[in-house]
């Protein structure tokens, strides 16, 4: 069997397995090795077990256990309802202003747990019951909490974006801080919706009433966990005083002082947190193993080789290729997992990035934003269903809610791909750089 042929079999292979409700981790595994047998005879067994042992003991994953566990620690504390109200009394005179707040608050947690689900989760225990009090449209509310979910990876540290820092060779603090820009703007543009939306029809969420300055100045007394984190990860990086593994581990100190101390954390929450932890990283790295064996079967064809000399051929503009592949990207979003569409897309398209002349930092934060907006749409919207199921409400309702808030992503996706220097320009003043 010769490479190309092989690797067009494990990829329909792959995608039968998961069609059929495979396990990711265990269709990449299965189809690779059954494939890469034939293939390449008993080499491709040997070739497994230095996959695994390699992958595994490889340093370069160390920040994801450490950012996992900070997250989850995180979520122990009741930091995300601090932040929502800090937020809510500094925004309650604006039409709509819970529905901002639940917004910048998602951002402010995106700076600490990195990741969408929880960001959404712990926003929106506290937001949903003052969107009931002040009597703001529920639909409305979980859409923007639904969409603000992508500020979790967006905004650093990011599991994701670890993920695709070493898959495809980037500076992780480059690509951590190349998120500060977009995540900020991001907030900006998603809160507008809201208050364009309140201002045309009032009923959907009226100002929730004045509060004095003395209330919103003592809120922030409660939020400086947040920013300590966030100044604590960010600024050592940027700074070059520590390298991401070393600032995960002090970010990971910092909260679990905070948490005993101000948080009353104790050893059944860390304990829940640890378990939480090592589930989370065994599971990604299973599905990582399978992966990484997966893009061995199919990079030893030369597909991704033609696919490049295929996009040559055709004369378009760089900047076309980019949209093409965006588009392309929120079409397998539909109907595949994030996770599963890194690892097949980014060892093929990082050759062709480059090859155009493009900053892979620019493009991870991209990928970044689609693998985001993926998890909003049906039928793989991961996102999507955990918000209908933990706050009851129907899918069709959180459609309406979401649709207005996924057109302004959509729109964010092509500013950040029109300006690149929204993403690179504070990675390129970064110290050591």
């Amino acid at each position: 069997m010769d490479y190309n042929t092989a690797s067009i079999i494990c990829a329909c292979l792959m995608l039968f397995l998961l069609l059929i409700g495979v396990p990711i981790a265990y269709a990449l595994g299965f189809s690779s090795i059954v494939v890469g047998y034939f293939a390449f005879g008993s080499f491709a067994l040997q070739k497994a077990g230095w996959t695994t042992f390699q992958l595994l003991y490889n340093l370069t994953w160390t920040p994801l256990p450490l950012f996992t566990l900070m997250s989850f620690l995180i979520a122990e504390t009741r930091m995300g309802e601090d932040l929502f109200r800090a937020a809510r009394n500094w925004l309650s005179r604006l039409p709509g202003g819970l529905f901002v707040a639940g917004i910048f608050g998602e951002a402010g947690m995106a700076a600490a747990l990195g990741a969408s689900g929880p960001t959404i989760i712990a926003v929106g225990n506290v937001a949903v019951p003052e969107f009931k009090r002040y009597s703001y449209n529920k639909a409305v509310g979980l859409g923007a909490l639904t969409c603000g979910g992508v500020l979790g990876p967006l905004i650093p540290p990011s599991a994701t974006m670890i993920i695709f820092a070493i898959l495809a060779n980037v500076p992780l603090g480059h690509l951590f801080i190349a998120g500060v820009i977009p995540g900020i703007l991001l907030a900006i543009m998603l809160s507008i919706v809201p208050v364009i939306m309140c201002i045309r029809n009032p009923e959907l969420g009226r100002a929730a009433g004045r509060v004095s300055w003395q209330e919103r100045f003592a809120s922030l007394k409660l939020i400086w966990p947040i920013v300590l984190v966030m100044f604590g990860i960010l600024g050592s990086i940027y700074f070059g005083i520590a390298t991401p593994t070393e600032a995960g581990g002090v970010g990971c100190f910092i909260v679990l002082v905070v948490a005993v101390i101000f948080y009353n954390l104790r050893l059944k929450g860390l304990y829940r947190a640890i378990m939480q932890t090592a589930v989370l990283n065994a599971t990604i790295l299973i599905i990582l193993v399978g992966s990484s064996f997966f893009t061995y079967v199919f990079g030893s064809s030369s597909v991704a080789q033609k696919l490049s000399e295929v996009i040559a051929s055709l004369n378009l503009p760089p900047i076309a290729v980019i949209v093409a592949i965006m588009a392309f990207l929120l079409l397998l979003g539909c109907i595949i997992d994030g996770i599963t569409i890194m690892m097949l897309t980014v060892p093929i398209f990082i050759p062709v990035i480059t090859g155009l002349g493009f900053d892979p930092v620019w493009f991870g934060v991209l990928f970044v934003i689609n693998m985001e907006i993926a998890l909003i749409t049906p039928p793989m919207g991961i996102n999507f269903f955990l918000v209908k199921k933990n706050f009851e409400i129907s899918s069709i309702e959180l459609i309406k809610g979401v649709f207005p808030f996924l057109i302004m992503l959509l729109l964010f996706l092509v500013v950040t791909v029109a300006f690149p220097q929204l993403s690179l320009w504070l990675p390129g003043l970064m110290t050591g750089n």
